[in-house]
């Protein structure tokens, strides 16, 4: 599933830096811990009818990275927000809004791996684009399994939400030679983890299922889907989750800011089939869909 170019983000304006650049202008340097090494961090979130959903969580997330990098001068988060709130604004963005916040740990005064180099301070991007959900969730995505295993804390901790994602491209790029929509990705033991780029859950049963989050993110659309279920009296059980359980399962769906709740329809040519009388996965979205504003902080324009 390929996003196209939006000719409405032509003109955009990103703040990089403390500054508001036109999206031509928009750069960080050479000598960036970004170019450098992938050292940064980052946090996608969605703009929803004037309000941006589970800011503070992701706020949060983006600082507990940073400092498990440990950058040096971790930006407040009324800080983090001004700049968002002036890139929006500067864009006249409301809602179908995509953002892409990185914070890297600057610029080095010479090209190295030692942090030390970084004399400069933390450099915040906010790159903002209108942009619909990237995964279409009435047809759902089709998925095959990658030859490539997902970090976990015996190399580099996927609970740290960094930018150094080559291993989930690599991923990506065997799904996009055998034609379908993403990867899913197991992990050093061989029980499934995650797609390429979202969490995953499964129903059997009537019962919601969701990997342990050891070798994957702890997602915010995840957590917000495990409280959804407890709060509705619906089963839900974090454990090791083999490919046959969800070869077998009645429902399959990814969760993230980019999909929301994206069905998976099939996997390594597996049809998902489902044999319950109801879809318990289309509840789950329904109910999703009230905490959007519940969750979503307003803009101050």
């Amino acid at each position: 599933m390929l996003q196209k170019y939006n000719p409405k983000n032509e003109n955009i304006i990103v703040h990089v830096g403390g500054k508001l650049l036109p999206r031509n202008d928009a750069k960080v340097s050479v000598f960036d811990s970004s170019v450098q090494g992938g050292d940064a961090v980052w946090e996608g979130l969605r703009v929803y009818n004037g309000g941006i959903f589970c800011l503070d969580k992701h706020l949060d997330r983006l600082q507990a990275s940073a400092h498990a990098l440990a950058f040096t001068d971790i930006p407040a988060k009324e800080t983090v927000k001004k700049a968002i709130f002036e890139t929006l604004q500067a864009n006249g963005m409301k809602d179908e809004t995509h953002i892409r916040l990185t914070l890297t740990r600057g610029e080095k005064v010479t090209s190295g791996m030692d942090p030390r180099v970084n004399t400069k301070g933390s450099c915040l991007i906010v790159l903002a684009e209108w942009k619909p959900l990237v995964y279409d969730n009435s047809t759902g995505i089709r998925v095959i399994t990658s030859s490539m295993r997902r970090n976990n804390p015996q190399f580099l901790d996927s609970k740290i939400h960094h930018s150094n994602l080559l291993n989930n491209i690599l991923a990506k790029i065997q799904a996009n030679v055998a034609g379908v929509d993403a990867a899913l990705m197991l992990d050093h033991q061989g029980f499934v983890a995650e797609l390429n780029d979202i969490n995953l859950f499964m129903i059997k049963d009537n019962v919601v299922y969701t990997p342990h989050a050891d070798a994957c993110l702890h997602g915010i659309t995840r957590s917000l889907v495990i409280e959804l279920c407890k709060a509705n009296n619906i089963l839900v059980e974090e454990r090791n989750l083999s490919l046959t359980e969800f070869y077998t399962a009645d429902e399959v769906f990814g969760t993230g800011t980019m999909g929301e709740l994206t069905p998976v329809t099939e996997i390594d040519g597996r049809k998902i089939t489902n044999r319950s009388t109801k879809s318990l996965l289309k509840d789950l979205r329904e109910k999703f869909k009230t905490l959007i504003p519940k969750y979503s902080e307003k803009l101050p324009f």
